[in-house]
């Protein structure tokens, strides 16, 4: 059975998971998807890891802080391209991936 912080941290990575696959999915179906390209690759990245240590977490990994270290890492980069474009579903997912690595940071606490 997963603790209370792990139980939390499972779901902000499944909400992450889903916002940036969300935001890759939108962003292919924008006028100028060559403008896209970098937040797609960053959601793709997002949304992949995400799903990965949600995983590693379920199944009690013993690499789940250094994976959740990285995935600090990526939300950042994520959130940050993120912000960059106007689109709501960009802006979206940027909150999303800040609120995970938040998440992320009070579960190596």
């Amino acid at each position: 059975m997963l603790d209370e912080k792990e139980q939390q941290l499972v779901r902000s990575l499944q909400e992450c998971m889903i916002a940036c696959n969300h935001c890759l999915n939108e962003c292919l179906a924008e006028t100028h998807v060559e403008m896209m390209l970098d937040c797609i690759r960053l959601d793709r990245e997002c949304a992949e890891f995400c799903s990965y240590l949600e995983q590693a977490v379920i199944r009690k990994s013993p690499f789940v802080h250094a994976l959740t270290s990285l995935c600090i890492s990526i939300c950042e980069a994520c959130a940050k391209e993120c912000q960059k474009h106007e689109h709501r579903h960009c802006q979206y997912c940027a909150e999303i991936c800040t609120q995970c690595l938040a998440v992320c940071k009070n579960y190596l606490q």
